[in-house]
């Protein structure tokens, strides 16, 4: 599985690129690994207000539909509009096209909440085994 350096990472699979005052969002290769083919996204809207570890979007797959959680709470200032009509950008690029969201974070002192690479990398192994 691929973990990208310098994000941080939620337990539910989620993973969050801290951009300045800006925060983008998605999941990772782990989670699009699990759903298999995903074949239908649905984004918030811009304007609303997510909440930490509070689910904002909903993925779809041929296996099963997930919720998405936020890994900061934050205003979402931009959506991936592109992934409603290529959702199977999640599957072939989580973490550079497939991203979902990027919002004005309200407090990054929650970061301290998430996991690094490392820690990630650790957390996916135990539960794979």
């Amino acid at each position: 599985m691929n973990v990208k350096d310098n994000q941080f990472y939620t337990n539910e699979h989620e993973w969050v690129s801290i951009e300045g005052s800006k925060a983008r969002i998605g999941i990772t290769d782990y989670a699009q690994h699990s759903l298999g083919d995903i074949t239908f996204i649905e984004l918030p809207e811009i304007g609303k207000k997510i909440e930490q570890f509070k689910q904002f979007a909903t993925v779809e797959s041929v296996k099963a539909a997930s919720d998405v959680y936020a890994p900061l709470t934050g205003i979402v200032v931009e959506v991936n509009a592109t992934l409603v009509n290529q959702p199977e950008l999640l599957n072939s690029s989580p973490y550079e096209e497939g991203w979902f969201a990027v919002i004005e974070i309200d407090n990054i002192e929650e970061s301290n909440k998430l996991m690094d690479a490392s820690a990630y990398k650790k957390y996916i192994e135990e539960i794979a085994h």
